[in-house]
């Protein structure tokens, strides 16, 4: 159905290749994931599927691309359009009506469908991907993962013969992230549609896939096959997948079933270690020992403490954190009306110096919206925010930026300059830091991103490290992320994780909005899920997190009723 044969793409002023001399061949009826590390080309050749590459971002194509007998190079992305359904990282840049069921329409009403035939799709994939409740919302009302489902389901309703997927549950929380594959799967069972995909978060596609294609890093081969075969050698793999290497199951697990099945043995070992080592501190030293992230905590702020509390603890209670240590946050019976919608009500919470916390819930829940009045851009409707002491949204620019940062899902927001260096040297001027600070912050959490580049240009993982690197030059006692791995391969998210301890460390507390349950369980110290506005569970990450199935990591899935969270966990107790 896709072939691509001795395929490379250069970009207009790229030294090299993007790709270089790409022979795939993706079967009628399967799912292929294309897997690799951040910047080996992944959205690059779905977009040449598409035909968006080279005729919208142009560029050379050598090679060719056919899809179902169609060349790539001869027929423009509207006369694959039949074909070939698209949802690219970013959505927003999807949209072309105002509301739900208007978006889900227009692809067959481009198409020249019978209305009888477009009514009967539309309730359909409004059931399927659980979006009947949203029908006649606009679509800028929606959460950042709402969105998601409907930019898939447009792309589904004229039912195209070639699905090209980039990211497609990187803003999903678990249980909508999971209906959306199970669509997926049926597609390909039951209908026979191809679909091609890129996905960072590996733990929850790995099972869904029949051929993975791993895409290679500078002078090695291609490698396509069997997701166990490839898992087995690749540089990217699932937790899961992690635990199997370390145990040296075989064959290697890619289910939590499967490896639950192998898990026997390694339980029994680990239930002999002392009670002390069973949640070790998980602590991991900076890889950037000068980086400007281990210096001074932040302005107004009494020392911080000696250590920073243990990831998988509780965390002290203010009292316990020195002298006159007080909330860095909070907020008290707060509650927010947008419109229609009661987004927040009465939602308690302290945020104190060093502690890191997730908040997590399904998509729509308030999570972003409780970010957004901490940081000032929503007014209360009732109760009270409080951040360093102040009303956020009472508060100045100029005042904020030394109290709060947020970096938002869609770091393009943030930016606003030509170049990389431009929008660093801006980042240090108005945080009056030392000229340099935001960009040596920017190649410790994603090295090799030149000072000439165009923000437009680089990745949805790029732009967002670019973003939370222009927040942190400011230093701010309190950082907000909303969605900080979206777009992240494992090893930038590594990198993030080592970041973010230095800065719990030095005291910053950090409050992330987050669907990626392995980060919250490598990282956090509490977790807060929100329901409907409302916060319905709240305290120590490892209570929250394995007594909910949606919100549980995968080792501790597999290694249940223990009590262990993560790979590096389970490697350090058997070291």
């Amino acid at each position: 159905m896709i072939r691509f044969e001795d395929v490379s793409v250069t970009y207009d002023g790229a030294p090299e290749p993007t790709v270089r001399g790409i022979r795939l061949h993706v079967p009628e009826g399967e799912l292929m994931l294309l897997a690799g590390p951040s910047g080996v080309g992944k959205s690059t050749l779905l977009g040449a599927v598409s035909g968006l590459v080279p005729h919208f971002t142009g560029g050379t194509l050598a090679g060719r691309v056919t899809v179902a007998g169609r060349d790539t190079r001869t027929h423009k992305p509207r006369e694959l359009a039949d074909v070939v359904g698209t949802v690219g990282q970013d959505p927003l840049a999807h949209f072309v009506t105002d509301t739900v069921e208007d978006e889900l329409a227009y692809g067959m009403e481009s198409l020249g469908l019978p209305a009888p035939v477009m009514r009967r799709r539309v309730e359909e994939t409004l059931d399927l991907l659980g979006l009947a409740d949203l029908r006649d919302r606009p679509i800028a009302t929606l959460s950042g993962g709402q969105q998601q489902r409907v930019a898939i389901g447009s792309v589904l309703t004229p039912h195209p013969r070639v699905l090209v997927l980039d990211e497609p549950t990187s803003a999903l929380d678990p249980a909508a992230a999971e209906e959306v594959l199970s669509v997926l799967q049926r597609l390909v069972h039951d209908l026979g549609t191809t679909v091609l995909m890129a996905e960072h978060r590996l733990e929850r596609v790995i099972q869904y896939a029949d051929q993975v294609a791993l895409l290679p890093a500078a002078g090695e081969p291609l490698r396509v096959g069997e997701p166990a075969a490839i898992m087995a050698e690749s540089p990217v793999f699932p937790p899961v997948v992690g635990l199997g290497r370390l145990a040296g199951w075989d064959p290697l697990p890619l289910t939590v079933r499967n490896a639950r099945r192998a898990a026997g043995p390694l339980r029994d070992r680990l239930s002999t270690l002392p009670p002390h080592q069973a949640l070790p501190p998980n602590q991991a030293p900076s890889p950037h020992p000068t980086s400007p992230l281990d210096q001074a905590p932040p302005p107004n702020q009494a020392p911080p403490p000696h250590q920073a509390p243990p990831p998988h603890q509780a965390p002290p209670a203010i009292e316990e954190r020195g002298p006159g240590r007080s909330p860095v946050a909070e907020a008290v019976r707060l509650g927010v009306r947008r419109g229609r919608v009661e987004a927040l009500r009465h939602v308690d919470l302290t945020v104190t110096p060093g502690e890191i916390i997730a908040l997590m819930g399904r998509n729509g829940a308030g999570k972003s919206t409780l970010l957004s009045t901490l940081v000032g851009l929503v007014k209360p409707t009732t109760g009270t925010a409080r951040v360093g002491g102040a009303d956020p949204h009472k508060a100045t620019p100029r005042e904020l930026i030394r109290k709060v940062g947020l970096v938002p899902q869609e770091p393009r927001d943030l930016l606003c300059a030509d170049t990389v260096a431009a929008e660093c040297a801006a980042a240090d001027k108005d945080a009056d830091a030392a000229p340099g600070t935001c960009r040596a912050l920017l190649s410790d959490l994603l090295p090799g991103i030149a000072d000439g580049t165009h923000p437009r240009d680089l990745s949805e993982g790029q732009r967002l490290t670019l973003a939370l690197a222009i927040v942190l030059t400011a230093a701010p006692p309190l950082l907000l992320l909303d969605e900080p791995t979206r777009g992240l391969d494992y090893a930038a998210k590594a990198r993030l994780v080592a970041v973010l301890r230095n800065l719990s460390a030095a005291g910053h507390a950090i409050v992330m909005a987050t669907h990626d349950v392995e980060l919250a369980a490598e990282l956090t110290h509490r977790v807060a899920i929100l329901a409907d506005g409302e916060v319905v569970a709240d305290g120590p990450t490892p209570d929250i997190v394995t007594s909910s199935p949606s919100f549980a990591p995968q080792v501790a899935k597999i290694l249940a009723p223990q009590r262990w969270l993560t790979v590096s966990q389970v490697e350090k107790a058997l070291a």
